[in-house]
């Protein structure tokens, strides 16, 4: 039998933190508007963050990053930002159970921006998985 590799257990807990982050979102996000309830999310992450590199010594220097790197770390950050935003002011309006599934779509752009954008191959088994997320999605959304 192959053990599972690392990688995919971090994606394990990924998702399951990000499940839990939907669940405490949705009741964090009650009565407060919801761009107040993401920055205050983002201070969180940005302290638990930065006990994690000072307990495993990760620091550097910001001026050891290349360009490349500031640049594509700037856009996701802009992405991420963006993404939190509309997914708190979605758990606001919504309920949970539909505001989920629609996210899970996000599975879906990536594996499409993968194969356009970065030349990845999709297979019978990728655009397979595609239609189930779709349809997936699709059927919790309107249950």
């Amino acid at each position: 039998m192959k053990a599972i590799p690392a990688w995919a257990l971090f994606a394990l807990g990924s998702a399951f933190f990000a499940g839990l982050t939907a669940l405490f979102g949705k009741l964090g996000v009650t009565g407060i508007p919801s761009n107040f309830a993401t920055f205050i999310r983002t201070l969180i992450i940005l302290a638990v963050t930065a006990g994690i590199l000072s307990l495993r010594d990760e620091w550097q220097r910001f001026s050891a990053l290349s360009l490349h790197t500031w640049t594509f770390l700037i856009l996701s950050g802009v992405a991420t930002g963006l993404s939190w935003l509309c997914y708190y002011r979605a758990l606001q309006l919504g309920p949970l159970s539909g505001v989920a599934p629609l996210d899970k779509l996000s599975v879906v752009f990536a594996l499409l921006f993968g194969v356009l954008l970065l030349g990845e191959r999709l297979n019978w088994h990728g655009i397979l998985g595609i239609a189930l997320i779709v349809s997936g999605s699709l059927v919790l959304l309107l249950s």
